[in-house]
């Protein structure tokens, strides 16, 4: 069990505060717009793991801060990894990155997420929960992956042909498609698109909404509508990273004089 007067002010990289068992997680960098790096690849598999455990959690709205959902510490088309990493840093992406969306799928309340604008990296966080809002200045696009020379895991190589299709999801990790809320409305990533002053009251809205429903219900319901993505992960993500990972040692090719 987590109580959640240790944990609420834990994290560098997630403000949270609570209401009437309505959690808000609000990812940032110093206030910021959330930039990814290795702070948050630690944190947000321990901040997943306390808010699932903490038992007061009804329902959580997962939000960013600023004019984006989360970006690179870098330019949107290049990637974060050293071209050849220790095994060390491996070991420590490949069991952060497995954890990270585990301990997402494994909170057992209803999880609204509100992306607020776009989401250049790991966007398959905010779609992986139960409803889906999105702010009408939202992007997507997998910018960390195959247009910077890395194998597209994470979770990218699952969820996007899983939301997409085989095929739409194959084209979109491999030729860095971009797209746009209301192509990501009609594709059936998102549940509704909103002006981005109205995403977070409409999130509350449908959170109050939720919480008047019986616990058990809540739980439960979250539980079935997340077994198949977790059977999923249990599956395929380990694989995934590692060849994200493997990759990365393939030595470049001598340029021809």
């Amino acid at each position: 069990m987590s109580l959640f007067e240790e944990y609420a002010r834990k994290y560098q990289t997630a403000r949270m505060e609570r209401r009437d068992g309505i959690l808000q997680v609000t990812l940032h960098t110093e206030g910021q717009s959330l930039r990814w790096g290795f702070l948050p690849h630690g944190e947000l598999p321990e901040a997943f793991r306390d808010i699932g455990a903490d038992r007061e959690n009804r329902v959580v709205i997962l939000t960013g801060t600023g004019a984006e959902f989360s970006g690179p510490r870098a330019n949107p088309g290049t990637s974060s990894f050293p071209s050849r990493p220790s095994i060390e840093r491996v070991d420590r992406i490949h069991w952060e990155g497995r954890h990270l969306l585990m301990n997402l799928l494994n909170i057992e309340v209803p999880v609204i997420s509100v992306i607020n604008g776009p989401a250049w990296r790991h966007s398959e966080i905010p779609l992986l929960c139960d409803i889906v809002l999105a702010a009408d200045t939202v992007q997507f696009q997998d910018s960390a992956h195959f247009n910077s020379d890395v194998v597209p895991g994470d979770g990218m190589h699952i969820v996007y042909p899983l939301l997409l299709g085989m095929n739409r999801g194959r084209y979109f990790l491999m030729t860095g498609q971009t797209l746009d809320a209301a192509e990501a409305l009609r594709l059936g990533l998102v549940a509704e698109v909103l002006p981005p002053d109205k995403l977070l009251a409409r999130a509350w809205e449908l959170a109050e909404d939720l919480t008047r429903k019986p616990t058990l219900l809540l739980r439960y319901t979250r539980l079935l509508f997340t077994e198949y993505l977790r059977r999923q992960m249990h599956d395929l993500l380990g694989y995934g990273l590692a060849m994200e990972s493997l990759a990365l040692f393939e030595k470049p090719e001598t340029p021809q004089s």
